[in-house]
């Protein structure tokens, strides 16, 4: 079974290109979501997490994401090892869910495949593409938010230009209609 991976920067619109995926049938793994999850639920990565960033990393039994934010936001160390305790969790919670697939490929979303890597993992890459201008404002009217703060997090992120050459196929993805079409002419090379 052929992994495929699918990222974009914020506001590309990956998750609308996913359920475009999900529609063909093809079963879909949300790494982010399922962080997060196991982030709450998986008492071996809380424990970790704890010991890492404090007590305060979790309040009433459920993640306090802000406290955490606020202490890995300007500090890379911390956050490099928060993820050495999540991503490899991920990993291998993604492998488990693979194996009780019945597909000819799954998709694993991911909003850093190539940043940290995870595209060494798949079979083929998707990256969805769109205007920095379209995405800002996706991202504004998603998250009640301030262009701004838009920008702070565009900053954080690679450009597409450095992800191009690492991706096999690129959605452009400005007219749902043309990103169906798109979607579909992948999903037609992948199945085969």
């Amino acid at each position: 079974m052929k992994v495929v991976g699918l990222t974009g920067g914020i506001g590309s619109g990956k998750s609308t290109v996913a359920k475009m995926f999900a529609k063909l049938e093809v079963p879909i793994y949300i790494a982010d979501d399922e962080a997060k999850k196991l982030m709450h639920d998986d008492v071996e990565v809380k424990n970790q997490i704890v010991a890492l960033l404090g007590e305060d990393s979790y309040v009433d039994n459920q993640l306090n994401r802000n406290y955490i934010a606020d202490l890995v936001f300007n500090d890379n160390k911390l956050l490099e090892k928060l993820n050495a305790i999540v991503h490899p969790a991920v990993a291998n919670h993604f492998l488990s869910w693979k194996n009780r697939q019945e597909s000819n490929y799954v998709i694993k979303e991911a909003a850093i495949l190539f940043e940290n890597g995870g595209y060494k993992k798949c079979d083929y890459t998707i990256l969805v593409t769109a205007p920095e201008e379209i995405r800002i404002n996706r991202v504004i009217k998603r998250d009640h938010t301030t262009k701004s703060k838009v920008l702070e997090r565009l900053k954080n992120q690679w450009t597409d230009v450095q992800k191009i050459p690492l991706a096999d196929f690129v959605i452009k993805n400005t007219d749902l209609e043309k990103t169906w079409l798109q979607v579909n002419k992948i999903h037609n090379k992948l199945i085969l």
